[in-house]
């Protein structure tokens, strides 16, 4: 075989011994002029767990979804077993047993867990008529493979979890007697319990000799359950390395070309001018909170799931009633009924979950930026375009936004960097106090470090800022403070750079805590 072009090629001493189960050779994929994949390789082994990491956008959920026909290819050589095959569509793929698990799960909610299992499945032999009994006599075998033989196969999919609705899709993917299953971030939305039971089932599958390709950008879930690990970057063939003989630096500076300074921390650019401060202040999920942030400062908010974090912003924002307390923004009384009424006063609320509360995904991502700032570029009743797309581009450039157009449709965009649109967003808005609810959920490393710069940059402009996180490593790393949230009160305020991850955890899971002064670190 010729020595591969740099950058492109696949790194054949990193592969384990004997036949890969499937090869993937110059596997390219053009979306109009944008180039999502450049001549990538890959050799896929029965028995392995497989990651393909990258930043987000850099082609490893495209590569998967190519080799499971969900993609059609612009250009690749596949082999099976050696065999030269052609995938271009979900049926091909099935039949060489290929089969994807999509982070978005593609399961009919209002049919039946036998019906979803059947409905377009080569192995099963349809009647004249409908037999659901024979779908669910189809369905139970693959149903005990994954740990659900507790559940009857008539059960709606809409009455699932999350988590059984992923090991259902899990389930169809074994009864098309898949040989490769793709998982693609198939942990994102679930709970850690949830995410032991999908582990579970992964590695059964290597036992049983499947090949499963990981889609991830988890460093912690790579190291656990997988066996080696292909990096991509814009779209081109990094590198593979064994899992147990890489760590996290050498992966990071495959991902993003660089390294990062993991004990790296914003430079201090508070003043002592109070910009907000809130005093007892009571909605239906905070007791008492009482705290300040200045000018140039970074707050952290720490805390359990309904310890009260996401309260706070739906408070300062306008879309949780005050039921007692008092604020204050920059010196005046502060007391948002809409979120309207915060916009107007300066403050911006990035949400915790980007595609259910902040973004229009079927709109372009010039649409969704500009949203918030419409009434400076309305002139009599007409958006100024050619201002908008100036604002646009200008902040797409501040937030390293990575788009085939400021004309592409939203949903299209890797999930970091629709993160970026609904940052630049309020970026235009040029808001005083912005509170960022988990604003690196669901982005890699790279794009984090992206979304790190642009909270300095906000804090050396003398803007406020509170973040919440459920990272405390981020917390610390980019805040100047930590206030811990326990039961809708305050707990604790610690300096970030004189505190620990354990004195933050202690105070966030302390029964006691929710009830206790804050102490200073």
């Amino acid at each position: 075989m010729n020595a591969p072009r740099p950058g492109h090629g696949y790194d054949e001493v990193m592969t384990p011994s004997g036949q890969p189960l499937l090869t993937a050779r110059g596997v390219s994929k053009h979306f109009g002029g944008v180039v999502a994949l450049d001549d990538v390789s890959l050799d896929v082994f029965g028995g392995e767990v497989h990651a393909l990491m990258g930043e987000n956008g850099a082609g490893k959920s495209t590569l998967g979804k190519v080799l499971a026909g969900a993609l059609p290819p612009t250009a690749a050589r596949l082999t099976i077993d050696g065999k030269p095959v052609s995938i271009r569509n979900p049926l091909d793929a099935q039949r060489l047993g290929v089969t994807i698990i999509f982070q978005e799960l593609d399961l009919f909610a209002h049919l039946s867990i036998a019906e979803n299992i059947a409905i377009g499945n080569l192995r099963y032999q349809e009647r004249f008529a409908v037999s659901y009994r024979a779908m669910a006599q189809f369905a139970r075998p693959a149903l005990s493979r994954v740990g659900l033989s507790e559940l009857s196969p008539h059960t709606p999919v809409h009455s699932l979890s999350v988590a059984q609705q992923q090991l259902v899709a899990i389930a169809r993917a074994l009864s098309m007697n898949a040989r490769v299953i793709v998982f693609d971030e198939s942990t994102s939305a679930l709970t850690d319990e949830a995410v032991e039971r999908l582990f579970a089932v992964i590695d059964q599958l290597r036992r049983d000799g499947v090949a499963c390709l990981y889609v991830t950008h988890k460093m912690d879930e790579v190291f656990r359950i997988c066996d080696r690990i292909t990096v991509l970057r814009d779209g081109r063939y990094v590198g593979t390395r064994p899992a147990k003989q890489t760590d996290m630096a050498e992966l990071v500076r495959m991902m993003i070309g660089h390294d990062v300074r993991s004990d790296a921390h914003a430079a201090a650019c508070a003043t002592d001018r109070p910009l907000l401060s809130i005093n007892n202040l009571r909605t239906a999920g905070l007791r008492d909170v009482s705290l300040q942030v200045a000018a140039g400062e970074v707050v952290g908010l720490a805390g359990l799931v309904g310890a009260g974090r996401g309260e706070v912003g739906r408070a300062l924002f306008g879309l949780d009633p005050i039921l007692g307390g008092q604020m204050t923004l920059k010196g005046q009384p502060y007391r948002p009924h809409t979120p309207r009424q915060a916009m107007k006063r300066g403050v911006a609320l990035l949400p915790r979950d980007r595609k259910a509360e902040g973004l229009m995904m079927q709109m372009s991502v010039r649409e969704n930026a500009s949203i918030a700032v419409l009434d400076s570029l309305n002139n009599l009743g007409w958006i100024r375009r050619r201002r908008e797309a100036q604002q646009t581009d200008h902040v797409g450039r501040q937030t390293r936004l990575k788009a085939a157009a400021p004309q592409a449709v939203v949903s299209s965009l890797s999930g970091g960097n629709q993160q970026k649109v609904l940052i630049g967003r309020w970026l235009l808005r040029e808001a005083d106090l912005y509170f960022l609810d988990d604003p690196t959920r669901g982005v890699d490393i790279g794009a984090k470090e992206d979304i790190y710069a642009i909270i300095e940059d906000l804090a050396r402009r003398g803007k406020a800022v509170l973040m919440v996180s459920s990272e405390l490593p981020e917390l610390l790393r980019c805040c100047d403070r930590v206030v811990v949230l326990n039961e809708g009160r305050v707990a604790a305020d610690f300096d970030a750079r004189r505190t620990t991850q354990e004195q933050v955890l202690t105070h966030a899971t302390s029964a006691a805590a929710g009830h206790a002064r804050p102490q200073a670190g």
